[in-house]
């Protein structure tokens, strides 16, 4: 009935979470929350799992239209995270905040959430699954996203300011790493 599968919704929830990677976003959440006293969790879910859904249906005609591809875009997004896990490894602040008062779309929904590497894995998943599976994966993953983000403040005090410290720094390495493959893996496709 309507394509549901379990096992696919299961696969692409494992896929997606890895990609979104709420929990070694976790550090990052933290800074926010102190650079703006407040992370609006409801908001910043919501719009992650909108810009998911919306771009899983148009992305790729979104991207013919405004001329570029999904490579192009990836590239983009890789230099993105590349700059936020430098700024967590070196701890210096590369983003420059305009008048922002919340954090909860721009940086937090995306690019952190529903950044590059989502998006073309959600292409990338629309070619091989069901369009329902997808979207109920991207629910049940955003509803972690949420509970992770109104969890931030008692995370952060389970773990205190060095344990903290030594995550943000380790996922700052894996972010880089992410940053670096996905760069690596559709930079060729520029040039053919």
């Amino acid at each position: 009935m309507l394509g549901l599968d379990f096992r696919e919704i299961v696969t692409i929830g494992m896929v997606l979470f890895a990609v979104i990677d709420i929990v070694g976003t976790i550090p990052i959440i933290v800074d926010l929350r102190q650079k703006f006293g407040h992370i609006e969790s409801e908001k910043a879910s919501l719009a992650a799992g909108i810009i998911m859904i919306t771009f899983l249906f148009a992305g790729e005609e979104f991207l013919k239209l405004i001329g570029t591809d999904v490579h192009s875009f990836a590239v983009a997004g890789s230099f993105v995270l590349f700059f936020l896990a430098l700024e967590m490894i070196l701890g210096i602040r590369i983003y420059k905040e305009e008048a922002n008062t919340s954090a909860s779309i721009v940086p937090l929904a995306f690019p952190l959430i529903a950044g590059a590497g989502t998006m073309t894995t959600l292409l990338s998943l629309r070619s091989q699954y069901a369009s329902i599976n997808i979207v109920i994966a991207i629910i049940l993953n955003i509803i972690l996203v949420y509970v992770v983000l109104k969890s931030s403040a008692k995370i952060e005090k389970l773990l205190g300011k060095n344990g903290l410290g030594v995550i943000r720094k380790t996922f700052g390495v894996v972010l880089l790493a992410i940053a670096v493959k996905l760069f690596a893996s559709n930079v060729k496709a520029l040039f053919v």
